[in-house]
């Protein structure tokens, strides 16, 4: 697995990734709120973040995060290739070369909540709004100093 800074080559492949991702993890989003969240995703989101993409053997993407001022903004992996341990290396690639220190989490994705206290990330606080302001409440994590 290697890991890659992305290019706007890459980016309709990550909104087909974050697409299949979003409708295998965030099960509370509606259809409308899908449909309407990727056109800035693709956009304006992408351009706005470090982004990294984690390609297989094959050369083929099958994940990627960003990130932003230390927060990582988004992390997504195909669904045939999650639970393989891609998110846990873009993460600590995140944290060591972007340095990363803080995430923020639907609280409607308690997998996610999960993943990134695994991986060291405490809860520090939450709003009960996404940065959209939609009612999907967020818990905003911070990595732990050990």
């Amino acid at each position: 697995m290697q890991i890659n800074t992305a290019t706007k080559d890459d980016y309709l492949t990550l909104i087909e990734i974050w697409e299949s991702s979003v409708r295998a993890t965030h099960e509370f989003l509606s259809e409308d709120h899908i449909q309407s969240l990727k056109p800035l995703i693709l956009e304006q989101y992408f351009d706005a973040v470090d982004l990294r993409v984690a390609k297989g053997e094959d050369d083929q993407i099958v994940g990627f995060i960003g990130v932003a001022e230390q927060n990582i903004e988004m992390l997504f992996i195909s669904p045939s290739h999650r639970g393989k341990g891609i998110g846990a290396l873009l993460v600590r690639n995140a944290i060591k070369h972007q340095h990363a220190r803080k995430v923020d989490v639907n609280e409607q994705n308690p997998n996610a909540a999960g993943f990134y206290q695994h991986m060291g990330f405490c809860v520090v606080g939450r709003s009960p709004l996404d940065g959209q302001g939609k009612p999907f409440p967020l818990l905003h994590l911070e990595l732990s100093e050990v």
